[in-house]
């Protein structure tokens, strides 16, 4: 019988199977059929993605590979970094608190705050179509309706969709249609945005290759830049998502927007398993 061990943690209720090397090389499987297997909620342990955190990188302190849920690589993930820090630190993978980490979508440089919350540098937002990527205009159609839409990338396209209406009926039935626009040739976020005041908004949000999840660290960011951008918040925000609160500093505006932005919320451990493939 073939088994490897595993933890699950999870932020704001997104949730990870976490793999060290070694044990995948076990399982004799392509990461992407073992992260499908893994991260089925009924025949497997269930989560929106799966991590294999990497020690042999040159330029960074650490690496990783992250899988969604079916299967397909994701640049970036802003919660699934919180969770790969803690790991990583708890596990002596690293002997610092702020360390580099090499992802798909460039250096990521995590923090351990002395709160127990994780502070995650997330880079620079990316509004360049073609960086995005991006082909289209700024309003969108999906069934029966067109949203005005802003279009950030934070090492992940992100469709970012500002309303009065309720986010989450809004995300379920036009998430995944906007998901597959021809708008967004690698797919996208869909991220549906209501102000609260200028210092928070609510936030619900279909994945890419996952679709609705409890929270998404990078589609937390792109939406305060969008909300930024069209003068809606000021520069430090509190983003409530379904699964709990994150909190975003970016001190971009419309005329500097190179500026890095700043994830803080939590990362926790639901349990330690070994499973059986």
């Amino acid at each position: 019988m073939k088994t490897i061990k595993i933890a699950k943690m999870q932020g704001c209720g997104n949730d990870f199977v976490i793999v060290d090397y070694t044990e995948y090389e076990k399982t004799g499987m392509k990461p992407d059929e073992l992260a499908v297997k893994l991260c089925d909620r009924h025949y497997g342990i269930g989560a929106d993605g799966m991590i294999i955190p990497k020690t042999d990188t040159e330029n960074t302190d650490l690496g990783w590979d992250f899988y969604n849920s079916d299967g397909s690589t994701a640049q970036m993930c802003g919660n699934g970094m919180r969770c790969f820090a803690k790991y990583a630190y708890d596990n002596k993978l690293v002997k610092k608190k702020a360390f580099s980490v090499q992802t798909l979508a460039g250096i990521i440089k995590p923090e351990l705050l002395e709160n127990g919350l994780i502070k995650v540098n997330m880079g620079t937002p990316v509004l360049e179509d073609k960086k995005i990527p991006f082909w289209g205009e700024r309003t969108i159609t999906a069934l029966d309706r067109e949203f005005d839409i802003t279009p950030v990338s934070m090492g992940n396209p992100h469709c970012v969709i500002i309303t009065d209406e309720d986010p989450m009926h809004l995300a379920q039935k036009y998430g995944p249609v906007i998901e597959k626009h021809e708008y967004f040739p690698e797919k996208t976020n869909t991220e549906f945005v209501k102000v609260k005041s200028r210092m928070e908004i609510d936030m619900r949000v279909y994945e890419r290759g996952c679709g609705i999840t409890l929270a998404c660290g990078t589609g937390a960011c792109a939406s305060v830049v969008a909300c930024v951008l069209n003068n809606l918040t000021e520069n430090k925000v509190k983003v409530n998502l379904l699964g709990g609160p994150v909190f975003v500093e970016w001190q971009g505006s419309k005329d500097n927007t190179q500026e890095d932005i700043y994830l803080i919320g939590s990362a926790n451990y639901s349990f330690f398993a070994e499973y059986i493939l």
